[in-house]
């Protein structure tokens, strides 16, 4: 609502603009309450002798700028549609992977886990966004973690370390873990990938 506003006043603004530039004179009140309205002095303006030449230059040239923010309008939308399309690719990328993904705060709370995250740590996703990832390492692991938090920054390579998680139904595993800082948001993104099966 708030931007159909905005739009409304500028609308407004524009009319009282060409009819100051039409007729050297400052817009009246009635000009901008309507297109009709507006119209009408272009049509009286295009009517006179006097100022038809000037009148029909300042159609022409509403005209050619209709025909220009349409294309625009037009190429935005293109622009968009691809920008969603490509986002929409990225997260079936993100939450399709084979790797756990996900990011934590300084509090280690999980936030965006991707499907391989929720797999790996045995909790559904929305479960699992809020806890603490430190509360699934192995006590023998936890200073590790601290370690690497601690260690890695915006400028800075990414951590990688073997951990031990202690799972909630009593297992634990050993991962390859990766930490590195995201510099927008102040946290840390954390990949994952279990051991088991990888080697010999």
């Amino acid at each position: 609502m708030a931007n159909r506003t905005i739009e409304a006043e500028h609308e407004v603004e524009l009319r009282c603009r060409a009819f100051s530039r039409l007729t050297g004179r400052s817009a009246l009140a009635d000009v901008g309450n309507s297109a009709s309205a507006a119209l009408r002095v272009l049509h009286d303006l295009a009517s006179s002798t006097a100022t038809a030449p000037d009148a029909l230059a300042v159609l022409h040239e509403l005209q050619v700028h209709q025909v220009e923010l349409d294309l625009q309008d037009e190429n935005l939308r293109t622009a968009l549609a691809e920008l969603e399309a490509d986002l929409n690719r990225q997260r079936d990328l993100y939450d399709l992977a084979p790797v756990a993904c996900f990011t934590v705060g300084p509090g280690t709370a999980i936030d965006e886990p991707n499907l391989a995250a929720a797999r790996l740590l045995g909790c559904e996703r929305d479960a699992l966004r809020g806890q603490p990832f430190d509360s699934f390492i192995a006590a023998n692991s936890g200073e590790t973690l601290q370690g690497m938090l601690a260690r890695v920054g915006p400028d800075k390579h990414p951590e990688c370390r073997r951990l031990n998680l202690s799972l909630r139904d009593g297992t634990e595993r050993t991962v390859w873990a990766s930490v590195n800082a995201d510099p927008v948001s102040g946290r840390y993104r954390v990949a994952l990938m279990a051991l088991e099966g990888f080697e010999q």
